[in-house]
């Protein structure tokens, strides 16, 4: 995996009433001014013993919504890198996201959306943590 600098969070939230109004791929709920907070910082690959065994959380109002490890994932992070290389030139700082861990709220009976003044705190081990307040918008 020479070829990735390093490794960040992203919190890659997503706003499902504007998607599912409008019909048709999730990208539509993902490209919202704000969304997809990169960081604290970047880690460099040489930090990372092993990518594909991180522990990962996410707590909305201090409350546990998604807990996971990367060795969870469908597929490598080698493969996502491979795969979406065959499709599009991939250039120094591009950015790839690989996914998120179960309980994502549209996935609850009845479904979890965010709303105005919460905290989503979350988290990577080794990668750090971030702690964002949703905002109303006009």
């Amino acid at each position: 995996m020479n070829y990735i600098a390093g490794f960040a969070i992203s919190n890659d939230v997503s706003e499902r009433e504007f998607q599912l109004e409008r019909g048709g791929q999730w990208d539509k709920g993902k490209s919202c001014d704000t969304f997809n907070p990169l960081g604290p910082f970047i880690v460099t690959r040489d930090e990372v013993p092993d990518v594909q065994n991180l522990d990962m959380w996410l707590d909305v109002d201090g409350v546990r919504q998604q807990s996971g490890n990367t060795s969870d994932m469908i597929f490598s992070v080698a493969h996502i890198v491979w795969y979406v290389s065959q499709f599009m030139v991939l250039e120094p700082g591009d950015l790839i996201n690989t996914g998120t861990p179960a309980g994502v709220g549209s996935g609850f009976k009845p479904p979890r959306f965010l709303r105005p003044g919460q905290e989503i705190a979350l988290g990577i081990e080794g990668l750090g943590q971030q702690r964002v307040r949703t905002i109303a918008t006009p």
